[in-house]
């Protein structure tokens, strides 16, 4: 029977409880419990516990044997104690890998553990049972694996501390923000990911086509030409309009040939708009504080304890404490950039020199991140030739060099993490622009309406969550941050 609290911690002898119902409405909860639950909800001492787990790994003595078995749910393994070594493994020929079920006494245990779960072959009410075998050849075993060879088996390589504890890790942040939008009066909307527009205008998309023919008059399913979406923001600024304050977070997709650290074919945006906003520092200041609000929680995930390299977990708190620092950050123009990368990064030479109107790389953004500020930075105001038909004339607006009412969240060692702007609400304003830049304003009759319709002034953004992700979590790569990658010539599964 389990005892009816919940610990809090178990990182300290002295436990924080608090009561935890195992009733709701007369109806008992059905599932087994888990290894997270065991370790923290503890049973009673010598009751009959049954847990389920891969075995991360087995070794033995004369007398007895042990097993670390996890099922993902929390980074640590359960420390499984079976009687009768020899005999047990007769019977069952145990190996890293397998799933097994066990069910035995539980104790409490002199390891590093608090308690443990005892099989006794020779008790009739413990059991032992093979779920799941593998090969000889099973290739996570715990030896050290590169993430880049652990790419090399995508259905298996989420079996590793680290990895599984990304997974968890983007769970948890996922969670936080669901409760800072909350807070802030947004709504959590799903914008379609099939869409007629190019948002972008880059042209880096996926065109979407049936394998079917069917007997339509239109050579196209849904009439016209259909593409996987690059970025939600015109549908969800339709739906801010009515709701004032829209967010979602939805998988996005562009056929750019990119294979970098920091690029995917599909990845996932956290993208915003709110209303009644004219200025780029509002939205600015938002960004910095969502970003503030879910790391100051990082300490409350598993991700520390559940990182083995000292290095790592160093740099991990590093770039917390930096995003947490007590300066507000930084904010400087596209103008000023340019005008720090030449003087500074460049000391003043002519050879590596960018002009007005050069884009700004992303070696360029480390620096000015990383090692300039060191620091998270906004630069604001942006040429208009680099930037969508959709933004409007920056406030301080200079007919010589035309920028636009933008911002770039720069942040060390990713470069941009975050891109947005106010939104050009005025319709005539809209089509003028259109129309300068060649663009057919028939395929956004839908998007231009809202201008006609009680329009409101709005501006919003959008972040790569994995690279959120990555840098939070000090991993090089975004191709380990999320489940199953996608880039150029590579689809596993």
């Amino acid at each position: 029977m389990y005892r009816n609290t919940r610990t809090v911690s178990r990182s300290v002898k002295s436990r924080v409880v608090i009561p935890r119902p195992y009733l709701t409405r007369g109806y008992a909860v059905s599932l087994n419990p888990t290894i997270k639950e065991l370790l923290s909800v503890t049973p009673e001492v010598n009751s009959t516990v049954v847990s389920q787990g891969h075995i991360k790994s087995i070794r033995h003595s004369k007398n007895a044997g042990f097993i670390d078995l996890s099922d993902g749910t929390v980074h640590q393994s359960l420390s499984i104690v079976f009687k009768q070594p020899q005999e047990v493994l007769a019977k069952f020929p145990l190996k890293v890998g397998q799933s097994i079920s066990v069910k035995g006494a539980w104790t409490e245990s002199l390891g590093s553990q608090d308690y443990e779960l005892v099989y006794n072959p020779h008790e009739s009410s413990h059991e032992m049972t093979i779920l799941g075998d593998v090969p000889e050849q099973y290739p996570i075993q715990k030896k050290v694996n590169t993430y880049q060879h652990l790419r090399n088996f995508p259905t298996l390589r989420h079996r590793t501390s680290t990895l599984a504890s990304i997974l968890r890790f983007r769970s948890y942040l996922e969670l936080k923000f669901f409760e800072y939008f909350n807070s802030k009066d947004f709504v959590k909307v799903s914008p379609p990911l099939i869409t007629s527009s190019d948002c972008e205008g880059s042209g880096e998309q996926f065109k979407v086509e049936s394998v079917q023919k069917f007997d339509l008059d239109s050579a196209n399913f849904f009439g016209k030409p259909t593409y996987l979406t690059v970025s939600t923001q015109l549908h969800l600024e339709v739906l801010s309009q009515s709701l004032n304050r829209a967010w979602t977070l939805s998988p996005c997709f562009r056929a750019e040939n990119s294979n970098t650290n920091r690029h995917l074919s599909e990845f996932w945006m956290l993208e915003a708009e709110i209303s009644y906003v004219d200025d780029v520092r509002q939205l600015t200041d938002f960004t910095e504080d969502m970003i503030r609000y879910v790391t100051k929680f990082l300490t409350s995930s598993d991700l520390l304890v559940s990182r083995f390299n000292k290095e790592e977990v160093l740099v991990m708190k590093q770039r917390w404490e930096n995003i947490l620092r007590d300066e507000k950050w930084p904010t400087i123009t596209y103008t000023e950039a340019i005008e720090i990368i030449n003087k500074v990064m460049n000391k003043g030479r002519l050879k590596n020199r960018l002009a007005w109107g050069d884009s700004i790389q992303t070696p360029h953004e480390k620096w000015l991140a990383g090692t300039h500020f060191q620091s998270p930075v906004f630069i604001t105001d942006y040429p208009a030739s680099e930037k969508p038909f959709y933004m409007p004339k920056s406030k301080i607006y200079d007919p010589e060099r035309p920028t636009v009412a933008c911002y770039d969240l720069i942040i060390p060692e990713i470069g941009e993490l975050v891109g947005g702007s106010v939104r050009e609400h005025d319709y005539d304003t809209l089509i003028q622009e259109m129309k300068q830049r060649g663009m057919n304003t028939d395929e956004l009759d839908w998007y231009l309406s809202t201008r006609q319709n009680g329009t409101v002034p709005h501006g919003g953004f959008g972040m790569g969550f994995e690279r959120l992700v990555a840098y939070l979590s000090a991993m090089d790569n975004i191709k380990d941050v999320i489940p199953f990658p996608r880039v150029s010539q590579s689809c596993n599964c």
